[in-house]
């Protein structure tokens, strides 16, 4: 199976009562005491359920972290996913240490090739989550290798094409693991259409990965790990737009086909950690330091952009990011364990656009041409310490309280924050565990995401704004609550059922506004968020199975922040009414089912997995009063699904080498959903699911 039911960890933390195992199974086993998901709720994928989902280990990340209860999907460009009804505000750690943002999302840079273990952990939140609190998706990477590894080909529709390789090894004290790939296909970036085969949508996309482990002595050790990217994508086109409103404008052709657009976008991602582990009777902690760069070049069509919409913006940003982290758990007694850590990490922006407009006159017709240089730089500072106490008051319940304290400070904002968490864990059978929790957010906006054009620089222009307000982004304050069961029926099967409540001011979101696919932030003044997750998994033998069913409301008032992006009678309602968030989708579902023939000489895996969704926000659900605009995010595109079908033989050659076949079928019924319409609060262009599409792998593995 590809996903699983709520896991609560809420047992013993005394790392010195742990049997006798290899020192790369004691640490990692002690590394897990340092910040366990005591009263959350946490979903775990391993390695093999990620090769029980559709494309395995060559489909993307955000894929896997899909399958899960309450994530629904959005833009693959920035492998966007929406978590119990949130913007992106998700967290990625690898190893526990947290990874630095980047002005893409980690869904697209990360590669499930180099994943042991993955968990999705939601919920009320211990205190050593801060800041990025929607979800954690913490990676444990794959360690403590005997000498191999693996080579295959991937491709198939679409014009996809993708050799990949991993190796790992232990040499004495030292283990390492390294993988890379290469990857070119046709569909980068969802259709705008509903067609089989997008318009311009060619991607090419450079990954490689490495992780290093060094055994001080038998208590102790350093690693390092580092990744790089680089991705170009073509933005696709949607042939026979006739919305030209700056036809026959000064210098402008005299008809322009939108199927011969030529828009662009290049990413480039690199990030490296260095921790030190210590695991000392009941002491264990961590340090950590990490870098990360990242940047996005978005290249407009100078003469279509300018045809179509009266703007051509050269988009170049770049954020540098590098901090320290350290984390450590003490176990005082049979009914205290400390945990206590402390983060720091700095951010620098550059941000670099040349702007090309029109100039106009008092009616906004076009008098000519000019180009507008904004170039600037930004700053963030973001620091949070902690200190909490899981507290077994007596064999069956548990209770994890803390608090911890956060500062952001900024170019453009600075704000502070002391939050209180509490969880308590309640197991009155060796089969049912309940749990019910309280988090108090601090989420501050993602630097990278935040505008920083100058709005009045464009008046007079075609990219003059009807609202020029533009107060600052600031940090959402929330209150969280949630509480749910899991329960054991049988052997093997396990059903689980969670739900939460959130209530915020300033709440975040963010959307793509423009033609680039670099989102901009901004808040509504109120929000809320609530919802409910049901799960269940299945496994005997070689048959396993998972199904997932959430549903969710996320709501928001008041745009405070960024005003200039939207329009001015949307504006004046959304002062006063509750509208949905543009990511809000009210049922989300996942299923999977697999099994395996082991043979004497191999091994045959089939598979099904399908995903659901009741549809994304669009405008639309009546007019704004008055008027004749429709209300912001008030209707859904339709209802969706896709189902997908795979099959894997493993042939043993020898003793050391197996030979991998394997045939994936994505969406065998060609269905063609839409995802996103083009209309809807930060939705600047329609976007439809992959059409049908046939992939094959050939790998053999050493």
């Amino acid at each position: 199976m590809v996903a699983s039911a709520p896991v609560n960890s809420g047992g013993a933390t005394n790392v010195s009562t742990l049997p006798e195992m290899t020192v790369y199974g004691r640490l990692d086993q002690a590394r897990s005491q340092i910040q366990p998901d005591l009263g959350a709720t946490a979903y775990s994928v391993s390695q093999p359920q990620i090769e029980s989902e559709s494309q395995g280990e060559n489909a993307p990340f955000n894929q896997v972290v899909l399958r899960a209860p309450g994530v629904a999907q959005d833009s693959a460009a920035n492998g966007d996913l929406h978590v119990r009804g949130e913007h992106a505000n998700l967290q990625y750690r690898i190893n526990d240490v947290l990874l630095p943002e980047g002005i893409t999302g980690f869904g697209l840079e990360l590669d499930p090739r180099f994943v042991n273990n993955m968990e999705l952990i939601t919920g009320s939140l211990p205190a050593q989550y801060g800041f990025r609190t929607a979800g954690i998706v913490d990676i444990q990477t794959k360690d403590g290798f005997e000498n191999g590894g693996e080579a295959e080909m991937y491709g198939g529709s679409y014009e996809t094409l993708r050799p990949s390789f991993e190796y790992g090894g232990t040499q004495g004290k030292l283990s390492y693991f390294v993988d890379g790939s290469y990857e070119q296909n046709g569909i980068g970036i969802e259709n705008p259409t509903d067609s089989a085969i997008p318009i311009h949508d060619n991607t090419q996309q450079y990954k490689g990965f490495t992780y290093l482990s060094y055994i001080l002595d038998d208590t102790s050790r350093i690693s390092l790990l580092g990744s790089a990217s680089y991705s170009t994508f073509q933005i696709p086109n949607s042939p026979g737009n006739t919305n030209a409103a700056f036809a026959g404008a000064p210098g402008q052709p005299a008809t322009f086909d939108s199927a011969n657009l030529n828009e662009n976008q290049d990413e480039r991602n690199y990030y490296g950690v260095l921790a030190y582990q210590k695991s000392a009777g009941d002491l264990n902690f961590q340090v950590a330091g990490y870098g990360r760069y990242s940047g996005v070049h978005f290249l407009p069509d100078p003469t279509g952009d300018l045809y179509f919409d009266g703007v051509a913006t050269d988009i170049n940003r770049s954020l540098d990011s590098g901090g320290i982290q350290a984390d450590g758990s003490y176990v005082l007694n049979d009914q205290h364990t400390l945990r206590a850590g402390v983060m720091v990490l700095q951010e620098f922006l550059t941000a670099d656009t040349a702007t090309t407009v029109y100039t106009t006159n008092s009616s906004g017709a076009a008098t000519g041409q000019e180009t507008i240089v904004d170039n600037g730089q930004q700053h963030a500072t973001f620091f949070g310490v902690y200190l909490q106490d899981e507290w077994k008051i007596v064999p069956k319940v548990t209770v994890n309280y803390g608090a911890r304290f956060d500062l952001y400070s900024s170019s453009f904002d600075s704000e502070n924050q002391v939050s209180p968490r509490v969880n308590l864990i309640y197991e009155p059978t060796t089969n049912t565990t309940l749990h019910a929790g309280y988090a108090r957010y601090f989420t501050p906006p993602p630097l990278e995401n935040v505008p920083v054009t100058t709005v009045s620089q464009f008046n007079g222009t075609s990219n003059q704004s009807p609202v020029q307000q533009d107060d600052p982004v600031k940090a959402e304050r929330a209150n969280y609550f949630d509480a749910g069961i899991s329960q054991k029926l049988a052997p093997g099967l396990q059903v689980g059922v969670d739900g939460y409540y959130k209530a915020a001011h300033n709440q975040l979101d963010d959307g793509l506004f423009g033609q680039s696919q670099i989102l901009s932030a901004f808040n509504y003044r109120l929000g809320r968020v609530y919802g409910v997750e049901f799960s269940g998994s299945y496994a005997t033998g070689g048959f396993s199975t998972y199904a997932n069913v959430a549903y969710s409301v996320a709501q928001g008032q008041d745009w405070n922040s960024a005003q200039f992006l939207f329009d001015p009678t949307a504006l004046g309602y959304v002062r006063n009414h509750w509208i949905y968030l543009d990511h809000d989708q009210r049922v989300s579902g996942s299923f999977g089912t697999a099994y395996t023939w082991k043979e004497v000489r191999g091994s045959t895996h089939v598979f099904v997995d399908a995903i659901y969704g009741s549809g994304l926000r669009q405008d639309g659900g009546g007019d704004i009063p008055g008027t004749t605009d429709p209300i912001p995010n008030g209707a859904t595109v339709p209802t969706y699904y896709s189902v997908n079908l795979g099959v894997q033989q493993d042939m043993k050659l020898d003793k050391t080498r197996t030979l991998k076949a394997r045939l994936d079928i994505v969406n065998i019924t060609d269905n063609s959903y839409e995802l996103r319409s083009g209309s809807g609060v930060g939705v600047n262009a329609p976007q439809y699911g992959m059409r049908r599409g046939i992939f094959g792998t050939l790998g053999l593995a050493f």
